[in-house]
């Protein structure tokens, strides 16, 4: 759950910013299913949903460059809200330049930091309205893939289809998250180890990255 915010409102919640720097290796692990973020960019080719679904840690940098979103998608709200209680965890709204404060400067991608409270580890389902802007090029078969890890596990991969989307467009949906229920232990560690829960997400349109946006969490905000 992520997006470049531009003087946002946000509840329990910190922000920064970093630039992210892609390295490489080789792909051995590839053929069992595996790969790492180093390999996929070695290949030198455009990566694709089932490639990111190999992953198997949070990624060191980030797997495509800005100038890779030729859709000039831009992403104007979001909120994320609990569904049993209705209660509005998150609300980020961005603004024109000239009524921001603080920004995100996307070079090699979006970095963001997030704090909650420790209950937000104890909900089963998040609601997560998206309000987002396409520029001239239309969008075929929009695709999102969010991987969420604590340390360099794989906690839960979520997939999420937008379909087409028309040109110059304004466009909103809510996509629902079923949590992963999480053993006391793990909750524990979590939250003692703030900003270790880390998650990567990948726009595709038509199969081919065009965006990746990174994260990181802790949840030792008071309640």
């Amino acid at each position: 759950m992520l997006m470049c915010a531009e003087d946002g409102v946000m509840l329990a919640m910190d922000m920064e910013v970093m630039n992210g720097i892609g390295l490489t290796t080789n792909t051995d692990n590839y053929s069992n299913g595996m790969v790492s973020d180093n390999e996929l960019l070695m290949w030198r080719r455009p990566i694709k949903a089932d490639d990111v679904l190999g992953l198997t840690k949070p990624t060191q940098g980030y797997l495509c460059k800005p100038e890779d979103d030729i859709y000039h998608i831009h992403f104007t709200h979001f909120h994320i809200r609990d569904l049993d209680s209705g209660t509005v965890l998150l609300d980020i709204k961005k603004h024109s330049s000239s009524d921001s404060e603080n920004k995100v400067h996307e070079t090699s991608g979006c970095f963001i930091r997030y704090r909650f409270a420790p209950s937000f580890l104890k909900l089963k389902e998040v609601g997560a309205t998206l309000e987002f802007m396409v520029g001239q090029k239309a969008l075929k078969n929009f695709r999102m893939i969010e991987r969420h890890y604590f340390q360099d596990t794989l906690l839960k991969s979520f997939d999420f289809e937008f379909g087409f989307c028309i040109p110059s467009s304004r466009n909103t949906c809510e996509h629902i998250y079923e949590l992963p229920e999480l053993h006391d232990e793990l909750v524990h560690e979590m939250i003692t180890h703030p900003y270790e829960t880390r998650s990567d997400t990948f726009y595709f349109v038509d199969n081919r990255l065009v965006m990746h946006h990174k994260a990181e969490y802790a949840y030792d905000a008071d309640q």
